[in-house]
C-alpha cells in the first residue's frame, strides 16, 4: 500500500451481509468510502459510516465513475469486494485494471487456476490482491497454531471441526444455494476453517468426501501434522439440543485431541483487525489464498464415499 490512512476506497457489494464489517473497518481505519456499488438499493447502512458516498446499482455507472476519479486527485486507492462467490474473480480483475489494489471476502475465486491468472494480473498491474482470513487473526487460533508449532515435531494430531450455521429457506433460492455461483456448502461456509487449519497443521495430503448435500457436507483431510474429521451444516436440525435450548442457531467446536479449543467469541472486531494487518504490509495475498481454495474445489468436484473410514461421528445422524 502506498499510504497506511487516508486512502479512498469503493466497495462492490455494500447491500450484503458482510459488508457492514468493511464499512466499520474502512471507517476505524481512518479511510474514506468514496463509492459503492449494488444491483440492491437497500443501502441505509451507508448512513452510519459514509453517509456522502456515491452510490450506484449499475456496474456499468460505477465503472465510468471509478475511471473518471483515476484521473483526479481523488482516485481510487483500495476496492473492497463483498460480492457473491462467484464473481470475485471478475471484480478483482476490475480493481486492478482500474489500478486500484483489492481487499476481497472469500473465498477469493472457487477455481484454482483463477489464482494464477490473478498473479499475471498483479505483476502486469503492480497492485495487489489481498484475502480477507480473518480466523488467522482469532486470538485462540493464534495461541492454538503457536502450541502445535511449539510442540512435538513428531506428533501428529487428531482434530475434529464442527460448524452448524442454520439458514432460512432463503438461502436455497438466493446464490448461496446455487453450487455453480456459490461453490456449495464447503466453500461458502467452510473455506475459511480449511484454511485456519491447513496454516496450524500443515498441507493437505488426503482430501475425502464422505457426504455432499445442499445444506450439509462433511468429509476427512489427512494435513502434514493430523487428520480432520469435519461436518459443515447450515441445516437447524443438525444444532446440538443443549444450543437449541439456548436459542442460538450457530454452533462452532474444534476439538483437539478430544479436547474442546474455545474459539467461540472474539469475531466481531476481526474485519477491522484485517485491513489494519493489509494496511501494515502484513496483509495475505493470492498464495496464502491458494491452498484452501484448492481444498474446497477438490472436495466440490469429489464423489462421496457415504460413511467409511474416519468420518465424523455426526454422518451417523444423515440420511443418505
Amino acid at each position: 500500500m502506498e499510504k497506511f490512512s487516508g486512502l479512498n476506497f469503493a466497495l462492490i457489494g455494500v447491500a450484503g451481509y458482510i459488508a457492514p464489517r468493511h464499512l466499520k473497518a474502512i471507517k476505524e481505519t481512518n479511510n474514506n468510502l468514496l463509492a459503492a456499488l449494488d444491483r440492491c438499493d437497500s443501502v441505509g447502512v451507508i448512513d452510519s459510516y459514509f453517509p456522502y458516498s456515491d452510490f450506484f446499482v449499475e456496474f456499468e455507472r460505477f465503472d465510468r465513475h471509478i475511471d473518471k476519479l483515476r484521473r483526479t486527485e481523488k482516485k481510487i486507492d483500495v476496492v473492497s469486494i463483498c460480492s457473491p462467490n462467484y464473481l470475485h474473480d471478475s471484480h478483482i480483475r476490475f480493481a486492478l485494471r482500474s489500478g486500484a489494489h483489492a481487499i476481497c471476502e472469500k473465498p477469493l475465486v472457487l477455481n484454482p487456476w483463477n489464482i494464477d491468472a490473478l498473479e499475471e494480473y498483479e505483476r502486469d498491474t503492480g497492485k495487489n490482491v489481498y484475502n480477507v482470513l480473518q480466523l488467522r487473526l482469532h486470538p485462540s487460533i493464534q495461541a492454538l497454531r503457536k502450541k502445535i508449532l511449539n510442540g512435538p515435531k513428531d506428533k501428529t494430531y487428531d482434530i475434529e471441526l464442527t460448524y452448524v450455521t442454520s439458514r432460512g429457506n432463503w438461502y436455497h433460492f438466493s446464490w448461496k444455494g446455487d453450487e455453480e455461483k456459490s461453490g456449495g456448502i464447503a466453500t461458502n461456509i467452510g473455506v475459511h476453517f480449511f484454511d485456519m487449519l491447513t496454516w496450524i497443521f500443515g498441507d493437505v495430503k488426503e482430501n475425502i468426501t464422505h457426504i455432499s448435500k445442499p445444506d450439509k457436507a462433511s468429509g476427512f483431510l489427512q494435513l502434514a501434522r493430523g487428520g480432520v474429521r469435519w461436518f459443515l451444516s447450515i441445516d437447524y436440525n443438525d444444532l446440538p439440543d443443549k444450543i437449541k435450548k439456548e436459542g442460538k442457531r450457530t454452533y462452532r467446536s474444534i476439538l483437539l485431541d478430544r479436547e474442546e479449543i474455545e474459539f467461540s467469541d472474539g469475531f466481531t472486531d476481526l474485519h477491522t483487525e484485517t485491513y489494519r494487518e493489509i494496511l501494515a504490509g502484513r496483509g495475505y495475498g493470492l498464495i496464502e489464498a491458494k491452498s484452501s481454495i484448492e481444498t474446497v474445489y477438490n472436495i466440490r468436484n469429489s464423489q462421496p464415499v457415504g460413511c467409511k473410514g474416519d468420518y465424523h461421528p455426526m454422518c451417523n445422524n444423515i440420511k443418505l
